[in-house]
């Protein structure tokens, strides 16, 4: 399964729920939304209210990463506010199998984020838990970084393990995607594509989506159908 998720963190913040409609326009699979307390990451952005808000005018999923020191204080407020998919980093709790087990008895879907320094291997005893994967190709805080070259070998080793495991877990990829590393990125091993400031810096954003879903759509088609 491969996915075009826009992050509003890179639209402008007083129209968000024009860049929505601009995702839904360009058919989009979710809405990425980037909550940052400015402790774990340098920025501060979005809160329960918008999560709540965005819930009530889009049909499409959203996907909520919390880049937060305290994600176990903050989990059952995204679940009420109508997070779909959620997502808190490792690098911040010694109790990340509780608070994804939180998430998926809530029904939604969990997954846990990576840092660029942050080995794979300790996703290891948690992995067949989880529901997706965030592998951070720059560093979390703020958007329109630069691709860090070397996550590259991060996603591989992943795919690998997910596909040693036999296990359905999607890899996402936060930072720097655009439409040029889309494919690449891709035969890599990723998923899902996060991404902002190549979407929402661009002229025409519902455009650029609809170009990203015919890359996600021709990786789709290549799936064996099973029977």
């Amino acid at each position: 399964m491969y996915l075009i998720a826009p992050s509003i963190l890179s639209a402008d913040f007083s129209r968000l729920a024009e860049a929505v409609a601009l995702a839904e326009q360009g058919q989009a699979d979710m809405i990425h939304v980037d909550v940052m307390d400015g402790h774990f990451v340098p920025s501060i952005t979005f809160g329960e209210k918008l999560v709540s808000d965005l819930h009530e005018k889009t049909s499409l999923p959203l996907n909520v990463h919390l880049m937060v020191d305290n994600p176990e204080k903050l989990i059952p407020g995204f679940l009420e506010a109508g997070a779909d998919w959620l997502s808190f980093h490792l690098e911040v709790t010694a109790h990340a199998h509780r608070l994804v087990q939180v998430i998926k008895e809530a029904g939604r879907k969990a997954g846990l984020a990576i840092n660029p320094a942050t080995p794979v291997d300790l996703l290891s005893d948690i992995l067949e838990e989880l529901d997706y994967v965030i592998v951070m190709t720059v560093n979390p805080g703020w958007g329109g970084q630069k691709f860090i070259p070397a996550t590259r070998n991060k996603i591989k080793t992943l795919s690998r393990l997910i596909a040693e495991r036999h296990l359905p877990i999607l890899i996402a990829v936060d930072g720097g995607v655009k439409l040029d590393n889309l494919s690449t990125l891709f035969e890599l091993g990723m998923n899902i594509a996060i991404c902002g400031s190549s979407v929402y810096d661009t002229q025409d954003p519902v455009a650029t989506i609809r170009k990203m879903k015919m890359v996600a759509s021709e990786f789709n088609q290549r799936i064996p159908t099973k029977t």
